[in-house]
């Protein structure tokens, strides 16, 4: 089966042609600023969308070929979004998109009116306003990459007004539905140019219910861009005319004002400089979930002293559960709970801060900082070895949060590895480059390049 998977998931690249870029030279990068929505969660609520987005995840794990399986999105049971104003058809219309590399699907909110006066702009898509909107056809080798409706209209290979219908759940019940298709977007190069990306498939989402679609976590969003490893990703579509490849920088959204975060599409990610200082470690692939972006996390040290952690503990077992994903869409880390464990105790006791008198709910541990203008300083480093010899140092600020006033608390939580698995969140990569080389396989990251502008 694990070989079927994989054969498949290299035959599917070959469906979905290359995306047409119009207007950019070869030295040129599109540059896409990540834009963060106020008020942010508080961490407490950070941690129970993170854990219901990991939950939901951890059902969706099929041993089946990638061509047949769901197309799923974690992105809206998450807490850690980014967005992304995404300018899309002719004239362009914008709409602000997650950004979710936990995902493969692009897909926005659609509306079918004619008169429009009732809806606001820039909160929906209207395909009729559009001169480039073209609906699939279900017979199209595209339509095999989603996954259709139940009662799905017989596709009528004759018919020219055959459309593809797409249709997929989350875990609790909600969903979107409506026409895949293709569009033409407009994106800003790094020269600050205009580029037209015709024929981008998404997903036109005509319904859309449920909470993970339409509630508070989905944050006021008018849809999702999928930066997953399938296909049909954005980062897959545009990949294949930029090396394959994407990175971002990640800036503390705690500042004030919060300095902008770009998602770089192509071989741009803070310049050569900072290319040559990044550690890689190779991605792996789990068959049972072929969307994630998986690395192999080695051990863990705090403030040098390897931690006694059995390799099994990070390994991926032969149902898909375990291993290491890094994620865009969750906020906090999670570890496998035999390290975090270990984790825990070892930080307890090497840190020189009181801890606090009340735990923050659903926080393991916490210290007391008040009176203490700089307490990175009495904070354990922490440490992470990947495949490759990459060493991951972050910041106390990366891992230890404000959660009430004059109190932190360690921002990592436990996983069980037998249904889940170990997350590199969004607060743990603040301040650092990571890019994401998808031809050679293999992850960089760097704490240069993410310079305040």
């Amino acid at each position: 089966m694990f070989h079927l998977t994989i054969l498949c998931s290299l035959l599917s690249l070959f469906l979905l042609p290359p995306a047409n870029l119009a207007a950019v030279s070869d030295d040129e990068y599109l540059k896409l600023p990540l834009l963060r929505k106020s008020p942010l969660p508080s961490p407490t609520q950070a941690l129970a969308l993170d854990a219901r987005r990991l939950h939901f995840l951890s059902l969706r794990r099929k041993p089946v070929p990638f061509v047949k399986s769901p197309v799923t999105s974690g992105a809206s049971s998450g807490s850690g979004q980014y967005f992304v104003d995404l300018r899309i058809g002719q004239p362009p219309q914008s709409l602000l998109l997650i950004a979710d590399t936990g995902s493969d699907l692009v897909w926005v909110k659609c509306s079918a009116c004619r008169n429009c006066s009732l809806h606001s702009p820039a909160t929906v898509f209207f395909p009729r306003h559009s001169s480039t909107f073209t609906p699939t056809h279900c017979y199209d080798p595209l339509c095999r990459l989603v996954p259709g409706p139940v009662r799905a209209p017989r596709c009528n290979h004759t018919r020219i007004h055959s459309t593809c219908h797409y249709e997929y759940a989350y875990a609790d019940g909600s969903l979107t539905s409506g026409l895949f298709a293709t569009e033409t977007t407009t994106l800003k190069t790094s020269s600050g140019k205009d580029a037209y990306l015709k024929s981008v498939a998404f997903g036109c989402g005509f319904r859309t219910s449920g909470q993970s679609v339409s509630g508070a976590s989905f944050n006021g969003a008018h849809g999702v861009m999928g930066l997953g490893r399938g296909p049909i990703s954005f980062a897959s579509q545009l990949g294949r005319r930029f090396g394959n490849k994407f990175s971002y920088c990640l800036m503390d959204y705690t500042l004030s004002p919060p300095p902008t975060s770009y998602l770089i599409i192509g071989d741009g990610g803070g310049g050569g400089g900072a290319r040559s200082k990044l550690f890689f470690t190779p991605l792996l692939t789990n068959p049972f979930s072929p969307t994630f972006y998986y690395v192999r996390l080695k051990s863990v040290s705090v403030n040098g002293a390897k931690l006694r952690i059995h390799p099994s503990v990070w390994e991926i077992d032969g149902s898909g559960n375990g291993g290491t994903v890094v994620d865009s869409g969750t906020t906090l880390a999670f570890l496998a709970d035999p390290a975090y464990r270990l984790v825990v105790a070892t930080v307890r006791r090497r840190i020189r801060l009181p801890i606090a008198a009340e735990l923050t709910p659903g926080f393991d541990l916490c210290v007391n900082v008040s009176g203490v203008s700089k307490p990175e300083k009495f904070i354990p480093r922490l440490k992470f070895e990947f495949a490759g010899g990459a060493v991951f140092a972050p910041p106390p600020r990366n891992y230890f949060v404000e959660t009430e006033e004059h109190v932190q608390c360690l921002a990592i939580q436990s996983v069980n590895p037998k249904v889940g698995f170990s997350v590199v969140g969004n607060l743990m990569q603040q301040g650092f480059l990571f890019e994401f080389d998808r031809d050679r396989s293999r992850l960089g990251f760097s704490r240069r390049g993410c310079a305040l502008p």
